[in-house]
Parts: structure tokens; C-alpha cells; sequence
């Protein structure tokens, strides 16, 4: 496999999370058995796996591992053939993806797939369509107060923003559902070295602020520095979870996401 990319002195840019202790938050999202397809290949073949109301959960794993299938699975893109997802304890398998977002997934894909025509303003509005718009300026506050930079190109088109600025908007369109769960797929992918410390900050100031966090990244040693947990993918499987302080001393984590 080939080893994750790593920032040098990442422990030192954020900080660990502890593990949640076992009963201490209850399961707000859960996936029992679950086999997605892409027509006949076979891409999640019984992955089971939860998220405990306040978490950071991290999924890490090679390319092709069913990682940004999982993510889809849960918000409602692909349906799985076999097995159940429960959010809040309801069966949501089946379930549309915009309905979905109403009921409190968020979901910032992988490439950002901001509107590119729109405005900075435009894209937010986009990401509020389920809600009153006479009801989203706090939330509108509460973006720029996370990426000051968005405020200051409020109208300038989101195809002209770079990479890192596309992906605060992409992070700050699925905030304004005001979801109870944030799925963010490969947050740091294409960013420089800095732009990547700060979109982790922002991720751990989302979560301190109310928001459960299932996450996705290529870079596995941030992921379990900020995740309370997390779950190695392996062909559509499960091969290894537990809490990320353990997962960072694993041997075979080590050796084939951390590099070392």
C-alpha cells in the first residue's frame, strides 16, 4: 500500500483528541452490514461501523478502499443492496439524499463540487435550500467567522477561488443545513502544507461547536491526531478500529498509512 502523506510536526498544529469512553455518547449514526454496489462491482462488502453523538470518527485506507462509498452510502447517493444505515435510530437505506439533508446529514464531497458560476454568497444560499431564507444569517455569520476569506470575496465566483478557498466554501455550503452530522470527504486533498493545518483546526472548532464529524482523509496521521476514533478500510471491508491513539501505535497502521 502506499504510505498516507504526513505534515512534519502535525502534534504540534493540533491537538490529540482523547478517545470517547464506551456508553458516554449515544450512536447517532450506524451502519450494520452494509453492501453497496456500483452495478455489479461489489465496493462495500458488510462494512459495520458507528458515530457517537460529538465525535470525530476518521476513516482512513487506501485508494479504492470504499471510503467516499461509505460516505455516500450514508448521505443517500448510492443505496445499499444488503444490510442498514440508522440515523438516529431510523432506518435511512432507502431514504433520498435531499431529504437527508433535512433530516441532518451534511456532506462536503470529495473535489469540493462547489457551483463554480455562483457567487461565494450564492453557493451558501445553496447549501441553506432546505430552510427558510429569512432564517440564515446567523448561520451566514457563523461561516465567515470560521473562514474570514469567504467574507472578503463574498461575490466573487466560486470557480475563480483557489483550491483552498473552494474547499472552505464546500465545508461552509454543507454548514449551512445546520447538520447534526458533517461528513467530509478528503478536506485536505491538493492543499498546501498551512491551508492543511487550518482546515483541521476548523474541523476541530466545528466539532467543539455542536457538530458530530464522520470523516474521511488521505492524510491518516491528522485524521487520528483530531478523531476521537477511527476505522481502517480495507476492499470494502473493515480490517481494524479503535481509538486513535491505539490506531497511531498500530504496527500495520504505521507501516502502511503513517510511513513509518
Amino acid at each position: 500500500m502506499t504510505a498516507a502523506p504526513t505534515i512534519p510536526n502535525a502534534e504540534e498544529a493540533v491537538h490529540s483528541r482523547p478517545a470517547a469512553a464506551p456508553g458516554s455518547h449515544d450512536v447517532l449514526l450506524q451502519l450494520d452490514n452494509v453492501h453497496t454496489y456500483y452495478g455489479q462491482i461489489h465496493a462495500l462488502q458488510g462494512i459495520s461501523l458507528e458515530v457517537r453523538r460529538g465525535e470525530i470518527v476518521t476513516l482512513i485506507g487506501a485508494n479504492g478502499a470504499g471510503k467516499t462509498t461509505t460516505l455516500k452510502t450514508i448521505s443517500g447517493l448510492l443505496h445499499p443492496r444488503q444490510g442498514k444505515v440508522r440515523f438516529e435510530g431510523r432506518d435511512i437505506s432507502r431514504t433520498p439524499a435531499h431529504e437527508l439533508v433535512r433530516a441532518g446529514i451534511g456532506h462536503s464531497p470529495e473535489g469540493r463540487r462547489i457551483f463554480s458560476r455562483l457567487t461565494i454568497l450564492e453557493n451558501l444560499k445553496m447549501g441553506a435550500f432546505t430552510r427558510p431564507q429569512n432564517d440564515i444569517q446567523g448561520d451566514l455569520d457563523h461561516v465567515f467567522e470560521l473562514f474570514p476569506r469567504l467574507k472578503e470575496r463574498i461575490g466573487q465566483r466560486g470557480g475563480s477561488l483557489s483550491g483552498g478557498e473552494q474547499q472552505m466554501l464546500a465545508i461552509g455550503r454543507a454548514l449551512m443545513a445546520r447538520p447534526r452530522v458533517l461528513l467530509l470527504d478528503e478536506p485536505s486533498l491538493g492543499l498546501s502544507p498551512i491551508l492543511v493545518q487550518q482546515i483541521f483546526v476548523i474541523i476541530q472548532e466545528i466539532n467543539s461547536a455542536g457538530t458530530t464529524i464522520l470523516l474521511v482523509e488521505q492524510n491518516a496521521l491528522q485524521a487520528l491526531i483530531v478523531a476521537n476514533r477511527g476505522y481502517v478500510l480495507q476492499t470494502g471491508q473493515v480490517a481494524l478500529s479503535g481509538a486513535s491513539a491505539d490506531l497511531r501505535e498500530n504496527e500495520m497502521v504505521r507501516k502502511a498509512y503513517l510511513g513509518e
